[in-house]
């Protein structure tokens, strides 16, 4: 392997001169032709009729004028108007409102539905400033070859990726089954270098194991199908004699909140799970289902830690108001908002931040998190080493 000293990288004062005359040249198409075609457009971002908006739009027009006629090179509408878009919403400085192109697009819906393709078998995240490898799926190539929890994600097939997004290096990852792809890692300050072979990874949302009397219920993220998957699972609980269930929502980012309330159902009968509180659309009341509270008297423990998020912690936090589960594990992360998805033309994506959520007893998560009832911490060491002190801690509850 090769093996060398970690050293942090810097961004040159000429990628930066670069990098800002690109982004003078991507938002000031916006200005061109304004009227044509924002009108689309700005539906989409809650201003309304074009025609009625109060806002000035005129010095983009200035600053493109300006470039049309002075800069020496070509200048792509297509382009800048898709910068434009991007740039409109990141201006917000909601990290959770976003415009996603048609690519990035197809590749966000596949990920909610688990349709990954094929790689290497790894959860990443951000850590610390880093992207760091959170977890490594059975059976997949990077656990065999070596690649641990902790790991910072330095190059992609020797390309540096250690700025990039958890996103982008996913999307770096990933490709045809049975290709060779060549990740290195940073691990205790020395660079580590694995070649594998990319493989078709099943990535169900949720799964169920036995240990005795317990059943544990894996949920991985909240996808359309997963209320079915647990309702399928836990049909035939008394007739098999299970006594407790510990529930798994470590790692979960979250997904659809339709997933969140039908997995609550199995708990709360007819009861609220949250309240969302929205500028333009009110506030409204989200409850379970009616008769399909099979599990609502079944002693239940639930294991969280920092990157459980939002549908996982709506029902870590109704699950604890109501006293229907202990909480063990780490502070949740914290996402008190919600999103909805609006389909744009030509295959793009707005993901907007429409309202914040609080638990049944009007708790606001946001930036906060749920503390858990019993704190239980895991390293990266008891990851790495197949320990997993949480666990041991719900079983013995």
């Amino acid at each position: 392997m090769d093996k060398q000293k970690w050293e942090e990288k810097k961004t040159s004062l000429g990628n930066a001169i670069i990098i800002g005359a690109v982004m003078a040249i991507v938002g000031v198409i916006i200005g061109a032709n304004w009227s044509n075609w924002f009108g689309g457009f700005a539906p989409y971002l809650g201003i309304g009729n074009v025609a009625n908006s109060q806002v000035d739009w005129s010095p983009l027009n200035e600053v493109y004028n300006q470039l049309s006629n002075t800069y020496n090179g070509e200048l792509s509408s297509e382009k800048m108007i898709e910068g434009a878009k991007k740039g409109m919403v990141e201006a917000l400085g909601d990290t959770y409102t976003v415009y996603m192109d048609a690519e990035t697009s197809s590749d966000f819906y596949n990920d909610l539905h688990g349709n990954v393709g094929s790689g290497i078998g790894v959860e990443m995240g951000m850590r610390d400033g880093y992207v760091r490898i959170l977890r490594t799926l059975p059976d997949n190539p990077a656990r065999k070859a070596g690649i641990l929890a902790g790991d910072i994600i330095y190059k992609i097939d020797g390309e540096e990726v250690w700025s990039l997004s958890s996103e982008e290096i996913a999307k770096k990852v990933r490709g045809e089954s049975g290709t060779d792809v060549t990740v290195t890692v940073v691990r205790d300050g020395e660079e580590l270098s694995f070649t594998m072979k990319r493989e078709t990874i099943n990535n169900v949302s949720a799964y169920i194991e036995r240990d005795d009397s317990t059943a544990i219920i894996t949920i991985t993220r909240f996808d359309n199908d997963t209320g079915t998957l647990v309702q399928n699972f836990v049909k035939d609980f008394a007739k098999d004699g299970i006594k407790k269930v510990i529930l798994d929502l470590r790692g979960n980012g979250g997904g659809y909140v339709s997933a969140a309330q039908d997995l609550l159902s199995l708990w709360l009968d007819n009861q609220k799970i949250l309240t969302q509180k929205s500028l333009h659309f009110g506030d409204t009341t989200t409850k379970t289902a009616s008769g399909k509270a099979v599990l609502k008297d079944m002693p239940t423990i639930v294991l969280v830690n920092g990157t459980t998020a939002s549908a996982s912690e709506i029902v870590a936090g109704a699950l604890q108001d109501y006293g229907k589960a202990k909480i063990v594990g780490e502070k949740t992360y914290g996402k008190g908002v919600v999103q909805s998805l609006y389909d744009l033309s030509g295959g793009s994506t707005l993901k907007v931040t429409i309202a914040s959520w609080y638990t049944p007893n009007d708790r606001s998560i946001n930036g906060e998190g749920i503390t858990p009832d019993v704190v239980v911490e895991r390293t990266y060491e008891d990851i790495n080493a197949m320990r997993d002190p949480q666990l041991d801690a719900a079983k013995g509850l």
